[in-house]
């Protein structure tokens, strides 16, 4: 009878202990995925939407540059917007992210699609909110060169 009990509360230890080494090591696991989708954001990119070219460049002190042209227009021109200090924010943890910039109460992000549910959606988004929230431009990006 002793042996039974024994065994039996030997077994449980066991096994709370492969659930507790199981449960770090998916936790390690989940955290390793989103700091591998993190890393894979490029210090710069370049997308074109229907009207722009964007440009955006990751900045020494971490933050990121957001300058855009016309969308005809040439890259080795002077760009019709520039604005610094625009930050990037992970969105969920599937690799999606977005960059977000802020000028003269108008907030403008260039969204990173990586999953979406369709292959045929384009892998940027530019969206521009007024200062009331509302969205004023909403095109989709493609890469012109990474």
């Amino acid at each position: 009878m002793i042996k039974k009990v024994l065994s039996g509360a030997f077994l449980a230890v066991i096994c709370t202990m492969a659930y507790a080494h199981e449960s770090r090591s998916e936790s390690a696991a989940d955290t390793g995925c989103m700091t591998e989708a993190i890393q894979k954001v490029p210090k710069s990119v370049i997308v074109k939407t229907r009207k722009f070219k964007i440009k955006i460049d990751q900045q020494p002190n971490g933050n990121y540059l957001y300058q855009s042209w016309p969308a005809n227009g040439k890259l080795s021109s002077r760009p019709s917007m520039i604005i610094s200090d625009g930050e990037m924010i992970p969105d969920g943890t599937g690799g999606n992210y977005y960059y977000e910039f802020s000028n003269n109460g108008y907030t403008y992000r260039i969204w990173r699609n990586y999953l979406t549910d369709s292959a045929k959606k384009a892998p940027y988004t530019l969206t521009v909110e007024d200062q009331n929230g509302k969205t004023v431009v909403n095109q989709p990006a493609y890469v012109v060169k990474n």
